[in-house]
């Protein structure tokens, strides 16, 4: 988009220095007039650039009312139960939970009430649509400035941590952004001390050749800002492990009409741009914050747990015609299987003053332990 390049280009100007990459990723996807994120929401779905779990059927947002309605066991029952989604999206994920709570789960519904976050206006006007009944119902309402995150029970974050304006760092130095005859010019400078810090507690020092992404911690630290409850993280993602056996060194990309692109300068407002989760850096800075940080699992294992009591009923109780269940089996495969988003997407969750054994022995964590037992 000319115009966002031209605004980016004018900071550059007025700060007459290069700009980090962070700043740059931050312009293309969230600049208030131009930035990916914020001019409309036709990005989404299977039409768009990219979709998401909770596009692809109803069961995604059924699975984890199941989920909701045991955690909320665990913590005792709590009335009201505060749950809040980041990045909700066009809220489709937050109108499935809330529709399955109230056919299956109607104790659960009477205490819950849930909540959306989500910058963009676009987006937001989408949400206001999809959940129309539920804000004119009183159970679902946005996030406000007056809304305390220190009081929810649960925060969920589904592909919202992928999307954080990202540093990069190199044996080069920090990754820079500088304009140059109306061309982008990759600019290195000494990395801060913040920098290198995160990559000595998180992840690895770049090679030669490689590229290594350091996220925004103080950030994400805000989603670990409740008092009392559990945090649910899924993305696509790896451990520092992986990362000492040379895998996911450097994995920021652009993503166009479902076209991968290792180009971030291409288009800018035009693509989204996107980076792989460290999810060590995510549990380090959840203990930091009082957490108990379970066993990673994937969304394979997380959503197999839990659907395998009653066989994943919950994805096919509308089907009335073979056809149909057929399609939904087809769904539910891309959601659980290696060859989909089951083995990419790994599943983090967090839990504060709760108890430790309780909270360990749910659904989504306990997949594989009756057979091994």
């Amino acid at each position: 988009m000319i115009e966002l390049r031209r605004k980016i280009e004018q900071t550059i100007r007025e700060r007459g220095e290069p700009i980090p990459f962070s700043t740059y990723m931050e312009m293309c996807l969230y600049d208030p007039e131009f930035g990916y994120y914020m001019r409309n929401a036709s990005q989404f779905g299977k039409a768009g650039d990219f979709y998401t779990s909770s596009d692809l059927n109803a069961v995604f947002g059924r699975l984890l009312a199941r989920q909701f309605n045991e955690m909320w066991r665990v913590m005792g029952s709590p009335d009201p139960f505060l749950v809040l989604e980041q990045g909700a999206g066009r809220g489709h994920f937050a109108c499935d939970v809330l529709d399955w709570s109230a056919n299956k789960f109607p104790d659960l519904f009477c205490a819950l009430h849930f909540y959306t976050a989500e910058d963009s206006p676009a987006l937001g006007k989408h949400i206001e649509r999809t959940m129309k009944r539920h804000f004119q119902s009183g159970k679902a309402s946005s996030l406000s400035a007056e809304d305390d995150l220190f009081k929810m029970n649960i925060v969920f974050a589904n592909e919202l941590f992928d999307a954080l304006p990202v540093r990069i760092v190199s044996k080069h130095g920090s990754l820079h952004i500088d304009a140059r005859d109306s061309k982008f010019v990759e600019v290195w400078l000494r990395p801060s001390d913040e920098e290198l810090e995160f990559l000595d507690r998180y992840s690895v020092h770049p090679e030669e050749g490689e590229r290594i992404e350091v996220p925004p911690t103080a950030l994400i630290g805000q989603t670990f800002d409740l008092d009392h409850g559990f945090v649910v993280i899924i993305d696509y993602g790896y451990t520092r492990e992986e990362q000492l056996a040379g895998r996911h060194r450097g994995t920021l990309k652009a993503i166009r009409k479902h076209s991968v692109s290792r180009n971030p300068y291409e288009a800018p407002g035009e693509q989204d741009i996107t980076a792989d989760v460290n999810f060590t850096a995510l549990a380090g800075i959840a203990r930091q914050r009082g957490f108990h940080v379970h066993k990673l699992v994937t969304q394979s294992q997380f959503l197999m747990g839990i659907g395998e009591a009653n066989q994943f009923a919950d994805a096919f109780e509308d089907c009335r015609l073979p056809q149909e269940r057929v399609k939904v089996a087809l769904q539910l495969k891309h959601l659980v299987t290696p060859a989909g988003m089951g083995e990419s997407f790994q599943v983090l969750i967090a839990s504060k003053r709760v108890d430790v054994e309780r909270a360990s022995a749910l659904a989504g964590l306990s997949f594989g332990r009756s057979q091994m037992a």
